[in-house]
């Protein structure tokens, strides 16, 4: 693999046609991130296509103290939870699934077969800034489409009003790695005094001539590590007036587990309830769904 090609995030803009874009590929940070559960492989390929959503949608935030959630979940469905994040190039996830059911559905199920009649909530949260408070925002969606890209798509058409374009594609390397690569493309209003916005027009030629370019993308182009990010932008919008590449994104594998955290947590907790959460030995054992790591906290400890 050509590492400086992998685990990145490319951004772009053509400002003739007032799009913005990324590209991105996840290779070794992947593999690390899918070790730590020994999933299926249909769950596999579901928490690597929403490891690649984070990324693509976490880089479009404007500083590293910010962080990208994704979270599916149903019901009634076959995955009861599926939650990725993204915060300052760092990127984890997990999902929850009922095992005898997934077995039932043969080695390729689809979104709606997994999910059944679920949602998608996307989440950003944005870091407070000088003269500026911290601030949330969130959308919810039926979790519809073939693939959580094009849920993602019906999100910001819905929810934001922005013309999307994902794609996302995940295979398997020749070393038997998983690689995944995805596109995230969206035709932003224009913004200026006296101007519609893009979403109360009932035409876009600018964003339907870039969304039928973005279209011709090809599976093995996303995912060969051998080909430059910046090549597919130019495979794609080399006809263009202007492309202007930057807002380069190193991806790794975040999980936050800190004791110190975890301990300061349960320290707030009354001493008579922190007892009860004990097992015979002494010791308060936290969970961390998102590397699979249990983390044992003594009662002493938490005295001392």
């Amino acid at each position: 693999m050509t590492m400086s090609e992998i685990d990145r995030v490319q951004g772009f803009t053509i400002p003739s046609r007032h799009v913005r874009g990324r590209v991105a590929r996840l290779g070794p940070v992947l593999d690390e991130v899918l070790s730590a559960h020994a999933y299926p492989p249909a769950i596999e390929r579901l928490l690597a296509e929403a490891l690649m959503l984070a990324a693509l949608l976490g880089t479009t935030l404007k500083d590293d103290a910010g962080q990208m959630t994704l979270q599916a979940q149903t019901e009634a469905g076959v995955v009861s939870l599926l939650v990725a994040d993204y915060k300052a190039g760092a990127v984890r996830g997990y999902v929850q699934f009922d095992a005898d059911r997934l077995a039932e559905m043969g080695s390729d199920p689809s979104l709606f077969g997994l999910f059944g009649k679920g949602y998608l909530a996307i989440t950003f949260d944005q870091a407070a800034s000088a003269g500026a408070e911290a601030t949330r925002y969130q959308g919810i969606v039926p979790l519809e489409g073939e693939s959580l890209g094009k849920a993602a798509e019906y999100y910001f058409s819905q929810s934001e009003q922005i013309p999307s374009f994902v794609q996302i594609d995940v295979r398997h390397g020749p070393n038997g790695g998983c690689i995944a690569g995805g596109v995230l493309i969206q035709h932003l209003p224009e913004g200026e005094v006296g101007r519609e916005r893009l979403h109360v027009r009932h035409d876009h030629p600018e964003w339907e001539h870039v969304q039928a370019l973005a279209s011709t993308v090809k599976s093995d182009e996303l995912t060969n590590p051998e080909l430059g990010l910046s090549d597919i932008v130019w495979r794609l919008f080399h006809e263009e007036e202007e492309v202007r590449v930057n807002d380069d994104h190193v991806l790794t594998r975040g999980c936050r587990c800190d004791l110190t955290h975890i301990r300061d947590v349960l320290g707030r907790f009354p001493a008579d309830e922190r007892t009860d959460m004990a097992d015979e030995a002494g010791n308060i054992n936290v969970d961390c769904a998102f590397c699979s790591r249990i983390f044992p906290v003594s009662l002493a400890s938490l005295t001392q």
